[in-house]
């Protein structure tokens, strides 16, 4: 397929959340939480430790219900896709694969969950840098290689959206590059991209549109023109933004 070809098939899948509240017991993890993440953009979802990031991503995949709200993607619900892995890749922090299991046999068992064609675990093998590692056993994967083999898999299906938490964690200098050109790139045929990174530097560089989100309510929504505007770096307005006073992140 041509990347012409990939955008036109790609276009006008939006990730929507629509007041999602989560409690656990009495504790309010997210609150009308509501934002949209665009087709055609890399969204940074930026917030401090235990603000309601991951609690947001979980309820999007269907890995935790919300209390209240809504969370879709092109409309449905995650568990309402009729083959999820082909509309939306994800990799979460610290989602891991069995270690005794080969690199390229972790993705086959995927693909064939999902009905994807095993050509595919070749390309995303070569795409992430991988196909000499591919028979290695995970267990033998720096925390690197475990990190690109978890974008492999999200990248299996192809899928129109992709959902990353802390996709730079472990990957060094020449793999940050990669992700954030690739990532760009994704964007630009007509893909949805929502990113979650505690990397302020390396998400002022790659997101189009930011949403910051602090105990558990989103602050800021816009484009990252928007969000930075009066204050000297992206860092300087999430500091502003969530009352921050110190790093909160590696």
């Amino acid at each position: 397929m041509t990347r012409a070809a990939a955008a036109m098939s790609h276009a006008f899948v939006v990730i929507e959340f629509k007041g999602v509240t989560k409690r656990y017991g009495r504790k309010v993890a997210v609150a009308e939480v509501t934002f949209s993440v665009r087709p055609g953009k890399v969204t940074g979802f930026l917030g401090p430790n235990g603000a309601g990031k991951s609690t947001s991503l979980r309820v999007l995949l269907g890995l935790d219900h919300a209390t209240s709200g809504t969370a879709l993607i092109d409309g449905k619900r995650y568990r309402d896709l009729r083959y999820p892995l082909r509309t939306v890749g994800a990799l979460l922090d610290g989602a891991q694969p069995a270690p005794d299991r080969r690199g390229v046999d972790h993705l086959i068992w995927i693909a064939r969950s999902n009905r994807i064609p095993r050509s595919r675990v070749g390309e995303v093998l070569d795409a992430v840098g991988l196909t000499d590692a591919a028979k290695q056993r995970v267990s033998k994967y720096s925390l690197g290689m475990r990190q690109r083999l978890g974008i492999a898999a999200a990248l299996l299906g192809d899928p129109a959206v992709l959902i990353l938490d802390e996709p730079v964690n472990g990957l060094d200098p020449d793999g940050i590059r990669w992700i954030r050109n690739f990532l760009r790139d994704y964007a630009t045929q007509g893909r949805t991209v929502l990113l979650s990174s505690h990397l302020m530097t390396e998400m002022a560089g790659t997101a189009d549109d930011v949403v910051v989100i602090a105990n558990g309510r989103i602050v800021a929504d816009g484009s990252l023109p928007e969000i930075t505007r009066g204050h000297a770096s992206l860092e300087a307005a999430f500091f502003a933004l969530t009352g921050e006073q110190k790093q909160v992140w590696a």
